[in-house]
């Protein structure tokens, strides 16, 4: 059996400030590797000397090497938090062209827009407005079904204006490519939410009738 203050594990040599590839170049081969029996897991166990992971932290070599690690890290993150800075300022100054429909010509694109998501995904209606009920699902009465070949049900109360900026929404769409170049969690949900609140934003600006609409998405949508 190995003694825990004469080895080290992988995870154990990383809290120390080792990268994966300065334990690969400078360490090399683990002293004990296997199959922990006390776990289920298959993945090997790898355990290093102690005594030689601190004799090779002494070299000038791993001082260089970490030096050269952390000065990789630091200008990583520095481009990262300057296109994060481009990307924001890029959405912030760019126009938002709302296509401008006539009211009966944005219904009927919207209801059309409406119908064919609900046939690609039968779950629930990101549009639902408070209370869950899917923009446009009316619920149906109990007991009953609708008649073969009788006319479609005119929309429930509301979820008309929810259609119209959805539909509007996909039809800027191609506004998403600002988000391009960015990857991390932290700086892209950043840009995404600036991004859709410029959107909404641009739908109620242009249709003041869904601006009402536009402000619940903006709340919510976070």
């Amino acid at each position: 059996m190995t003694d825990r203050t004469t080895y080290v594990s992988l995870a154990g040599v990383r809290l120390r400030g080792w990268t994966d590839a300065m334990v690969r170049d400078l360490l090399g081969t683990p002293d004990v590797q296997g199959r922990d029996p006390r776990r289920w897991s298959l993945a090997p166990v790898r355990l290093y000397l102690l005594a030689r992971v601190e004799a090779v932290e002494r070299t000038p070599e791993f001082a260089e090497t970490a030096a050269r690690c952390r000065a990789r890290a630091s200008a990583t993150g520095i481009h990262a938090e300057r296109r994060r800075a481009a990307v924001l300022a890029a959405i912030r100054a760019e126009p938002i062209e709302v296509p401008l429909l006539p009211r009966p010509e944005l219904e009927r694109r919207a209801a059309r827009h409406r119908h064919l998501l609900g046939a690609r995904s039968p779950g629930p209606d990101p549009a639902a407005a408070p209370g869950g009920t899917p923009a446009g699902a009316a619920a149906p009465a109990s007991g009953s079904a609708p008649a073969s070949g009788s006319a479609a049900a005119p929309p429930p109360a509301g979820a008309l204006v929810r259609w119209q900026v959805s539909y509007l929404r996909h039809a800027l769409s191609r506004y998403e490519a600002l988000l391009d170049g960015l990857y991390g969690e932290a700086g892209r949900g950043e840009a995404e939410r600036l991004l859709r609140r410029r959107l909404y934003e641009a739908i109620a600006a242009a249709y003041p009738s869904l601006a009402r609409e536009c402000r619940r998405r903006i709340a919510v949508e976070r």
